[in-house]
């Protein structure tokens, strides 16, 4: 044998050795040999692949600080879409959620698997055939961003799996990155002592350190995670959840030990309750408990919500509160020109976390709670999240404390405001009020909307602040000299920007509608405004019964709507937009009838030609609608690979079936 032969050997010898005390010591918690005897083992290792470069593999114990820094993170798409989950807050709650399940599948009884709800940072991790491929964040649930550089640092993300995890052609699991309590406060102490900022709570110091552009500075901090779903795998090798969380710790992934199989509900209300009273001795910050059905098979045939699936929900523990004062109320502009009031608060802790403001959403609210400037009063971080007054302390309340008045003048332009009839929000009548302007265009840059990079914070002040700015159509008008003259904005940066802004021409007309912050108009509405009208003349010239048909609009919006273009500022801003180049109508849309107007389609499987989001938007685009359950008004079932229980409603009620190649020669694309 060689001497690279015997390397070759050695070296896999001792990545093996270095593989499983990694999982004795971050997963299992068990340690056998010494930190000393396990450096020697990476020293060694180290040293051989130096001498041997060409024998360096990815998943190789060295490689965990591989990767290079990065200036932005890759936007990737999930196998399946991380859903939200519904909330239950008391045992009632907790029955009303089986109550939904057994109307669902009757005469079906249920177990469930309890595990806590970890405040950490929501991450999907994909493997193929056993190795470590890709980690992402959570994002809107649909497209992440890619961190695997960064999750790489992770000791207790295994690089490669064991058993028959190891076998499986794709696998992607979720989990949620966390830091330990006492690593973060020693964290916290060792920055303050080098005088930098400390931390907030565990949660934030744990998504700042996944979301560094350098790896290596992640690696410096103390993260650790647990597994708690196999979202995707193929094929799927488990029946119930808990022998999901079994074969994840099998395959050398960290689960959570607190995990528990129940038999019944009254067993789950009993773990919520313990786990509660237990929760400061957890050693990580856990704001509620996970109730998941056991059985997968019956999760499938629950099926889920656009926002949550039907066979989970969270029990959320009760919020932290305490006792401050108000020091002022101020009120506040938003982008749609709300004015918001918000209390200035005297600092106070909850749960770790130092709150001094807290929203007092709208002037209803002040009066019903009759909150006044000097006032004690009781807050809580309602899901140890929001800070939110729950009530004042009437018998501290100060002699001259005065009831609150919203003003009739908007505190940043002194325009008129004024409250709609039947709203409790009072609205800024000026459209070009700066307050309003700045907020609308970090919205009309936003990712979701125009996509305009750079087109941050900073910037967007300064354009406004210099008048160089008066409405969306001035972004397409600005020149290099003119940014270069702002602050920390170099030539180089200006010309980015400038690149973006004209790049952003062509985004179309579902992004446009989105990005000018219509009154209730979000993504999904502006995508169905622009699927049905397809061009913004067509749509300015509309009536309101007609926005109002549009399946998922509805009169609200489309009062709204017409609104809109019923001010004349509005339509001089759309007609510079015009002028400046900006695409008004929406690509692939055909102004006139088309294929699947009145047509009700359910997507079932996966699709090997797109994804379920681009052939949702396709139908759309078409003139189609689409549903998340077959009835008989249901048109067409498409049925791709793998198809759920749908393509077994669409036989019974004698829905016709599409498969993928029928369904492309439907739209136009076979």
């Amino acid at each position: 044998m060689t001497k690279k032969a015997d390397a070759a050997k050695r070296i896999e010898e001792l990545r093996e050795q270095i593989r499983r005390h990694d999982s004795l010591y971050y997963v299992e918690n068990r340690p056998e040999i010494s930190d000393a005897e396990y450096d020697r083992l990476v020293r060694e290792l180290r040293a051989l692949e130096e001498e041997y470069p060409d024998l360096v593999t990815p998943a190789s114990p060295t490689q965990r600080v591989a990767g290079e820094p990065v200036d932005v993170f890759a936007s990737v798409e999930h196998k399946v879409t991380m859903l939200s989950l519904d909330n239950a807050t008391d045992a009632g709650e907790l029955r009303e959620f089986e109550g939904r399940l057994r109307r669902a599948l009757p005469g079906v009884e249920f177990n469930y698997v309890c595990e806590p709800k970890v405040d950490g940072l929501g991450v999907a991790l994909l493997y193929e055939r056993g190795r470590f491929v890709r980690g992402a964040t959570r994002g809107d649930g649909r497209v992440g961003e890619d961190i695997t550089q960064n999750l790489r640092t992770i000791k207790s993300i295994p690089l490669t799996l064991r058993g028959k995890l190891a076998g499986l052609e794709e696998l992607e699991v979720r989990g949620e990155v966390y830091m330990p309590r006492a690593a973060f406060s020693k964290l916290n102490l060792e920055l303050e002592e080098a005088g930098e900022s400390t931390f907030a709570n565990p949660r934030n110091a744990a998504a700042g350190a996944v979301r560094q552009k350098d790896p290596a500075v992640t690696a410096r901090r103390p993260l650790d995670i647990f597994l708690y779903h196999v979202s995707h795998a193929a094929p799927f090798p488990f029946k119930t959840h808990w022998e999901a969380l079994e074969g994840l710790k099998a395959g050398g992934f960290k689960t959570n030990l607190k995990a528990k199989r129940c038999r019944d509900l009254e067993a789950v209300t009993v773990y919520c309750q313990t786990l509660e009273a237990e929760r400061d001795a957890l050693g990580y910050d856990a704001d509620g408990v996970v109730v998941k059905v056991n059985s997968l098979e019956q999760q499938r045939r629950l099926g889920a919500t656009a926002h949550h699936p039907r066979w989970a929900i969270a029990y959320k523990f009760a919020a932290r509160q305490g006792t401050t004062r108000v020091l002022k109320i101020e009120i506040n502009v938003g982008k749609t020109g709300a004015l918001t009031p918000t209390a200035l608060l005297e600092p106070v802790e909850l749960a770790g976390v130092t709150v001094s403001r807290a929203s007092l959403h709208n002037e209803d609210e002040v009066r019903k709670k009759d909150i006044r400037i000097g006032d004690t009063v009781l807050i809580e971080r309602a899901g140890d999240v929001i800070p939110y007054v729950v009530q004042v302390v009437a018998s501290k309340r100060p002699a001259d404390a005065e009831p609150f008045r919203m003003p009739t003048r908007c505190p940043v332009c002194g325009a008129r405001a004024y409250r709609p009839e039947g709203e409790a929000i009072w609205r800024c009548t000026n459209a070009a009020c700066p307050a309003q302007l700045k907020e609308r265009l970090l919205h009309f840059g936003s990712r979701r909307a125009m996509d305009i990079e750079h087109l941050g914070e900073a910037v967007v002040g300064q354009l406004v602040d210099k008048e160089l700015v008066r409405d969306f159509a001035d972004l397409y008008h600005l020149t290099v000299a003119e940014l270069a003259g702002l602050e920390r904005l170099a030539e180089k940066s200006a010309q980015n920007l400038i690149n973006a802004i004209q790049a952003s021409k062509s985004r179309g007309l579902a992004r446009l509608l989105n990005g000018l912050g219509i009154r209730y108009v979000g993504e999904r509405a502006a995508q169905l405004l622009a699927a049905s009208f397809a061009s913004m003349e067509r749509l300015e010239k509309a009536r309101e019964d007609e926005v109002a048909q549009i399946y998922g609009i509805g009169p609200q919006i489309a009062q709204s709507v017409v609104r809109f273009f019923a001010e004349e500022a509005n339509r001089r801003t759309i007609a510079r937009l015009r002028q400046a180049g900006v695409l008004l109508r929406e690509e692939g849309i055909a102004e006139g009838p088309r294929r699947l107007t009145g047509k009700i389609l359910v997507l079932t499987g996966g699709l090997k030609s797109m994804t379920r989001d681009e052939a949702k938007d396709l139908i759309i685009k078409l003139g189609g609608r689409v549903t998340g359950s077959v009835s008989k008004k249901t048109d067409y079932v498409v049925a791709g690979e793998e198809p759920g229980s749908k393509a077994d409603d669409a036989r019974r009620l004698g829905v016709p079936t599409l498969d993928e190649a029928e369904f492309l020669k439907l739209v136009g694309k076979g």
